[in-house]
C-alpha cells in the first residue's frame, strides 16, 4: 500500500462572477495513487459531512477526453505535466508537505460561475459560427475515392485532437483563443471536404473570437506548452494565412462589385 501524503490545498472559492473570491486552505491526507480530482472528491465528502458547502468544479469523462477538468494548479493550466489533463494528474506528481494553489481558468471571456467552474460557452459560439462543413456531400464515398496526402491527413488529425478545454486561453498572458480557433479551422481546412467554406470559415470564426473578448496573439507560445493534447502553434500561422487570404479575396470582390 502506498504511503499517505499530507498536502495543503489552497482552493479558490467564489459565489459568482460579481462576488469577490478568496483562497481557502484545506489540509488533506491522500494517497499518491489518487488522481487530483479524486482528492477534490474526498475533500468535498469531508466538507459535506461537516455541514459545509462543497467545492464546485467541473468533470465528466475523467479520461482526458472531454476537456471539462479545467483547473490551474500552482499557476499552471492542468498542472505541472506536459500533455496531461487535470483528471489524469496523480498526486505522486507532488511531494508530501506541498502547498497546492487551485484556481479556475482566468480570462474575461471565461467568467467564473462558482468556485472553480467558469463559463466557457464562448468556445461553443465560436464553433457554431463556422467550425463545421455544411456543404451537402451526398452519401459517404469509398475510403479511397478522395485522395488526401498523408502529411495533410496527419496534420488534420493532430489538430482535431483539440478538446476545447481552454488551457491555451488560461496560459496566454493576453487570454487569446488563437490556438483553439486555429485547431478547429486547421482540421477542416486541411481536408478536401473543408475547402468550399475555408475562407468563409476563417472570417466567421475569427470575428466570433473577437466579439467574445479574447485577447490578441503575441506569439508567447504559452498556449502550445499548456495544451494537454499538444496542439502545435504552427496552426496559428496557418490560421493567419487563411484569414488574410479571405480578407484580401473579400476586398477584391467588393472592388469588382463597385462597393
Amino acid at each position: 500500500m502506498s504511503e499517505s501524503m499530507h498536502i495543503t490545498l489552497n482552493v479558490w472559492r467564489q459565489k459568482n462572477a460579481q462576488e469577490e473570491g478568496r483562497l481557502e486552505a484545506h489540509a488533506c491526507d491522500v494517497s499518491p495513487d489518487m488522481s487530483f480530482l479524486e482528492v477534490l472528491d474526498v475533500l468535498n465528502d469531508k466538507l459535506v459531512s461537516e455541514g459545509k458547502e462543497a467545492i464546485a468544479f467541473e468533470h465528466d469523462c475523467r479520461e482526458g477526453i472531454c476537456g471539462s477538468c479545467s483547473l490551474v494548479l500552482n499557476g499552471q493550466a492542468h498542472g505541472p505535466h506536459k500533455n496531461t489533463t487535470t483528471c489524469q494528474l496523480h498526486m505522486r506528481s507532488f511531494k508530501s508537505g506541498d502547498n497546492i494553489t487551485v484556481e479556475p481558468f482566468r480570462a474575461a471571456a471565461f467568467p467564473v460561475l462558482k468556485d472553480l467552474v467558469v463559463d466557457r460557452s464562448a468556445f461553443d459560439r465560436i464553433q457554431q459560427s463556422g467550425g463545421y462543413v455544411s456543404v451537402n456531400t451526398g452519401s459517404a464515398p469509398a475510403a479511397n475515392a478522395v485522395l488526401v496526402p498523408k502529411d495533410d491527413a496527419d496534420s488534420a488529425m493532430d489538430a482535431a485532437q483539440c478538446i476545447g478545454c481552454g488551457a491555451c486561453v488560461a496560459a496566454c498572458p493576453n487570454a487569446s483563443a488563437m490556438l483553439f480557433v486555429s485547431a478547429k479551422i486547421a482540421h477542416l481546412g486541411l481536408l478536401p471536404q473543408g475547402q468550399p467554406e475555408r475562407k468563409k470559415r476563417a472570417l466567421a470564426m475569427v470575428s466570433a473570437m473577437d466579439r467574445e473578448g479574447f485577447g490578441n496573439c503575441s506569439n508567447h507560445f504559452e498556449c502550445g506548452a499548456a495544451c494537454p493534447k499538444g496542439i502545435s502553434v504552427a496552426n496559428i500561422a496557418r490560421l493567419n494565412r487563411d484569414w488574410l487570404g479571405a480578407v484580401l479575396t473579400e476586398r477584391e470582390e467588393r472592388k469588382d462589385q463597385g462597393d
